[in-house]
């Protein structure tokens, strides 16, 4: 008879809260950039005119408060520079710090493009923006599914999630920081129901692709799926967190659908944007904190402690009130100095 025995060391999780609010602002960041370059093409007075305001808040706000947190995730956050002392073009990690700064430049850029009144510049631009936000939101996709020892993470189905309720978020945070903006750039009723019809159809997708990942599990083409099943089999933990999300999801998809008549209601539009922004953050939350708690060898779950200090709750209060803060001065600035009205010459 022969024993073996797998010894494992005690170490750390490897991605803490601050990973969960990076790659929720990140996404909601990606999405608001593609919907301003999408907008600057927009007839000037039409819906998509009108939503530009509001989706460069956004935008400006997501993508600024995006790299705090993934400094302070570095443990180190001074060490950033070893990225760009030592090339590692094999890392996704390293080539997330190169394309990371593009899209910061042009994020900048196309903001104060928006604010100058420039709508050519805008223009210019936009095709520029589209991809570097296309090039982020693969390299965070990547980032997570190249781990081979995790079947949850090494899927491409981990890529194609993330960015659906990353713009989704986009969605629900344009809901709700539309009415902080000065009563001329707010988005008339045209725009939010263009607004509601890209968040419809997001869910649409979404849904699309939880199906087909269903599909390719059951026809063995995909063990993250298997894996996700054996954990809902066995553990009520995950089992409650399945069936929840499920719920919550038909309830947000629920108020989309119904929400043609009761956009107006700023009532309303608050707890719908702030339900589509919580079910993007909720999802990252289980995809990297609950899966760290799957061990890689043996059996059971690591339950996660969340700490009160800089590396948890207060690390996460943080970033919200940042990004707050962000708002607050933005519309400030705004209040102070208006934006100049499109030149489209």
């Amino acid at each position: 008879m022969q024993i073996i025995e797998l010894l494992t060391p005690h170490y750390e999780v490897a991605w803490l809260p601050w990973a969960v609010q990076y790659f929720f602002l990140v996404g909601v960041a990606t999405g608001a950039a593609l919907l301003v370059s999408v907008c600057a093409f927009g007839q000037a007075g039409g819906a998509l005119q009108r939503l530009l305001p509001v989706a460069v808040l956004t935008l400006a706000v997501s993508g600024l408060a995006a790299p705090v947190s993934l400094l302070a995730d570095l443990h180190q956050p001074a060490r950033f520079w070893h990225f760009y002392a030592h090339m590692t073009p094999w890392s996704w990690m390293w080539r997330g710090a190169v394309l990371l700064p593009v899209f910061m430049g042009l994020l900048v850029a196309m903001c104060a493009s928006w604010w100058l009144g420039q709508a050519r510049w805008l223009r210019w631009l936009a095709p520029l923006m589209v991809l570097s936000a296309l090039s982020i939101t693969v390299y965070t996709g990547a980032e997570m599914m190249v781990v081979r020892s995790r079947p949850l993470w090494n899927t491409m189905w981990v890529p194609v999630n993330l960015a659906l309720t990353g713009w989704l978020a986009a969605v629900g945070v344009a809901l709700v920081v539309e009415r902080f903006l000065p009563a001329q750039l707010r988005p008339d009723a045209r725009a939010l129901q263009a607004l509601r019809a890209i968040g419809l159809w997001l869910a649409a997708a979404l849904v699309v692709a939880a199906v087909l990942w269903a599909l390719s599990g059951l026809l063995g083409m995909s063990p993250s799926f298997n894996e996700a099943l054996r954990l809902v089999q066995e553990f009520p933990v995950w089992r409650m967190t399945m069936i929840g999300s499920a719920i919550f999801g038909a309830v947000v998809v629920g108020a989309l659908l119904r929400g043609k008549q009761r956009l107006q209601a700023k009532g309303f539009t608050l707890v719908l944007g702030l339900g589509l922004a919580a079910a993007a953050w909720a999802f990252r939350w289980a995809l990297f904190m609950g899966v760290q708690g799957v061990p890689k060898f043996g059996a059971g779950l690591y339950l996660y402690h969340m700490p009160w200090g800089g590396d948890g709750l207060l690390g996460m209060l943080g970033v919200a009130g940042l990004c707050v803060a962000l708002v607050a001065m933005v519309t400030w600035a705004l209040e102070v100095f208006p934006a100049r009205n499109p030149r489209t010459a």
